[in-house]
């Protein structure tokens, strides 16, 4: 793979995620398809499959994830995305081995993500001790991460 080619791989990624954070979904997926042709990275099948999932394409979304892990295993957006899609479609049993490796992986800055996840799978799965743990997790990564703050005083809430 020549630096050209990889570099324009590059830009037709970034020009599929502007469009996709403007919510222009199905030109955001044709772009990343393309710069996957050019050159296949982790972060442009992740990102693939995240915009499966805001289509409601889950099964898809999950095998583009799968895809970004063959390719590189250390990065871990992929896995707590296939985690986040699993409790979405009613599979939160499934979403936690997933959940796990993306809070172990080498290559991932938002360990507060998957934690959260963890915390809403544990749950749907009526395992609230293990879900409040999760969510003090997410807050030990990340103290100010509101979502896990508003999902933990919840739980605590229902459980009184």
């Amino acid at each position: 793979m020549d630096n050209i080619a990889q570099q324009h791989a590059m830009v037709l990624f970034e020009q599929a995620y502007r469009l996709h954070m403007k919510g222009h979904l199905s030109e955001a997926i044709e772009l990343y398809k393309k710069s996957l042709e050019i050159c296949p990275t982790a972060e442009a099948c992740t990102f693939l499959g995240w915009g499966y999932s805001m289509v409601g394409r889950y099964d898809e979304a999950i095998e583009w994830c799968k895809q970004a892990i063959s390719l590189d295993p250390d990065f871990g957006n992929p896995y707590n995305d296939i985690g986040s899609y699993l409790v979405e479609t009613g599979r939160p049993q499934e979403a936690l081995p997933w959940l796990e490796k993306a809070t172990q992986a080498p290559r991932y800055d938002a360990r507060h993500f998957p934690h959260l996840n963890m915390g809403r799978a544990h749950e749907k799965l009526g395992q609230y001790r293990s879900a409040v743990q999760a969510y003090d997790a997410a807050l030990a990564e990340t103290p100010l991460y509101l979502p896990a703050h508003w999902a933990k005083y919840g739980l605590l809430a229902k459980m009184n």
